[in-house]
């Protein structure tokens, strides 16, 4: 009966160190010229291209265990040239070291500081409240003369259309095209000359006179106006909140910024 023990420990124990080179082979996914190349390293790789938005896929994961192989096949080369102990090398490592520090910082700051649902909300509001009012969609001729606006009133005047006189005359490229059309818009997209000419003006109304601006002589017409229109907070919730975090993320830079105390060495740069 002992015998029979004894005999049953040792195959156990040798079937331990037999399964303990596979186990350790599990965690590799290759080996380069007699090394190791662990799992973790490919697991790494995968979790930041899955975190800049590509989904994970068979085709994604073949693609980056071949990346981490690649690399160690290089690296290896690298190190046999004795690149590792240059100069240049190790700056290169302190940078890359500086930057993956800085941006945890960064990123620890955001997780701890997350944007609150109230924050949208408010943020919403203040932009709501501030393009509040009235659109215009208004059409304009640009000219650089006033004599030249003057003749181009009277032609629309006598009968031409207003769409094919801007075509044919507008010096603005963006609306000459579509026969001097701005869409619709708030007062406050345009310069003053421009917005205080536009709201006088009745539906199908054209200014009786050239209007004046920093860009030239305008001749304006009217087509319609309408409430202001706001998208849903649900359409730009996302686009809120990168807003608001960006400013966080700001003011944080700032605020460490400005507890440091600098005293600069150099004036210039060799």
């Amino acid at each position: 009966m002992k015998m029979h023990f004894h005999v049953r420990l040792t195959s156990l124990a040798l079937a331990a160190l037999l399964a303990a080179p596979l186990a350790a082979q599990a965690q590799n996914i290759a080996i380069v010229n007699g090394k190791a190349v662990p799992k973790a390293r490919a697991e790494a790789l995968m979790n930041q291209a899955v975190r800049s938005g590509q989904p994970k896929t068979p085709e994604l994961e073949q693609q980056v265990r071949d990346e981490v192989v690649l690399r160690e096949i290089f690296m290896q080369e690298a190190e046999k040239r004795g690149l590792a102990a240059s100069a240049e090398y190790k700056q290169q490592i302190e940078f890359a070291r500086q930057t993956l520090l800085i941006r945890e910082l960064f990123a620890d700051f955001q997780k701890k500081n997350p944007v609150s649902d109230a924050e949208v909300q408010a943020e919403y509001d203040k932009f709501k409240a501030q393009s509040g009012g009235t659109e215009y969609r208004a059409r304009h001729i640009l000219v650089e003369k006033e004599d030249e606006a003057k003749a181009l009133i009277a032609q629309i005047k006598g009968g031409a259309k207003f769409e094919d006189v801007a075509k044919k005359n507008s010096k603005d490229p963006g609306s000459g095209e579509n026969g001097g059309d701005l869409d619709y818009a708030a007062p406050g997209a345009y310069v003053p000359e421009f917005s205080q000419a536009m709201v006088k003006l009745k539906k199908g109304e054209m200014t009786e006179t050239p209007v004046k601006s920093q860009f030239g002589w305008h001749i304006i017409k009217l087509e319609d106006s309408r409430e202001a229109k706001f998208p849903p907070i649900e359409e730009v919730k996302g686009q809120i909140q990168q807003r608001i975090s960006q400013q966080k993320l700001g003011e944080f830079r700032d605020s460490i910024r400005a507890k440091a105390k600098t005293d600069y060495k150099f004036s210039t740069l060799n």
